[in-house]
């Protein structure tokens, strides 16, 4: 039995004889009248009995098949539009790794956006830093990576999109948030200085702009997450580099300054695995998804973003 022979068993029903069956079907009567004597076969019952005027009549069997027949003729017709959505890439899903801030603060956007484009492909979100969702991507375990640049380019490639640009969030009473010149980074020196976790790109690049250019020692508590900086230095706890995007607006009770000679912009992009030519149809759509929403747009809203930040500075 395959599914052929179900829809002429279903189309029969439905027409009410062979011959209107037939023509539906673009088959030859005799066809159909083989088919049918086929399945009767295979199932040893009797399915249709001739009536009146070349009519068809189900028998007991019959009505009983029919009902199954209609429920798989149904699945499988949407497992076979499920598969050409998927082909050309309008169904499936994507499995994404995120780095802060951007999983918290550019991503949500931009999936959106994406998601009423593509009602029918979805993106699991995985958030982690740089080194471990590296791990996901080389095991299969993801598709694609929103990331900082890895430490060695083996195995992956990356596309840069943007820079996370960054600035000082002093609290309100600090010396630092009345200076009228410019604060540099040796300004810096001696300040409880929060940071995040070891492991973060963004905190090693932050702590080697910072020791070249005179800033240390400084006083460094962990915090180990980015978007979490804004509400201790709120707090008063101390101050912290941020990136931009994680205080607009600027949080009531605390100050953004620029730090003159410090250049710690993290770039954020698009990785990869090498031995993969494509991720898919519907992988290669969310790719190009976040080209444009991150990418060239997305540097010029990030310009916008800065600059309405630093009107409180």
């Amino acid at each position: 039995m395959d599914f052929r022979t179900l829809k002429t068993f279903h189309t029969i029903v439905n027409t009410g004889n062979y011959h209107k069956a037939a023509e539906e079907l673009q088959y030859v009567q005799s066809t159909i009248t083989m088919q049918i004597q086929k399945l009767e076969a295979d199932l040893g019952v009797k399915l249709l009995e001739r009536g009146r005027k070349n009519g068809i009549r189900l028998t007991d069997a019959g009505r009983l098949f029919y009902d199954k027949a209609a429920q798989l003729i149904k699945e499988y017709e949407g497992v076979k539009s499920a598969l050409a959505d998927w082909k050309h890439g309008d169904a499936g899903t994507v499995r994404l790794g995120v780095v802060e801030p951007a999983a918290s603060y550019r991503l949500p956007l931009a999936l959106t956006a994406f998601y009423r484009q593509y009602p029918k492909i979805d993106v699991s979100v995985q958030i982690g830093n740089t080194q471990a969702l590296i791990g996901g991507l080389l095991k299969g375990e993801l598709d694609l990576l929103l990331c900082t640049p890895p430490e060695t380019g083996f195995g992956t490639i990356f596309e840069p999109l943007f820079a996370e640009r960054v600035a000082l969030l002093v609290p309100a009473g600090h010396r630092l948030a009345s200076w009228k010149r410019p604060v540099r980074a040796a300004d810096l020196r001696h300040e409880r200085l929060l940071m995040t976790s070891a492991v973060c790109p963004y905190r090693n690049k932050l702590e080697s702009a910072l020791t070249d250019r005179g800033a240390s020692p400084y006083h460094g508590i962990e915090i180990t997450s980015t978007t979490a900086l804004k509400h201790y230095v709120q707090a008063g706890y101390g101050v912290a580099v941020v990136p931009v995007v994680t205080v607009d607006p600027v949080p009531e009770g605390t100050v953004l300054k620029t730090v003159a000679d410090l250049d710690a912009d993290l770039v954020t992009g698009i990785l990869k695995r090498a031995d993969r030519t494509t991720l898919g149809a519907a992988g290669e759509k969310l790719m190009l998804a976040l080209r444009r929403e991150l990418g060239t747009v997305g540097e010029e809203r990030l310009q916008s973003e800065r600059s309405e930040a630093y009107r409180t500075v």
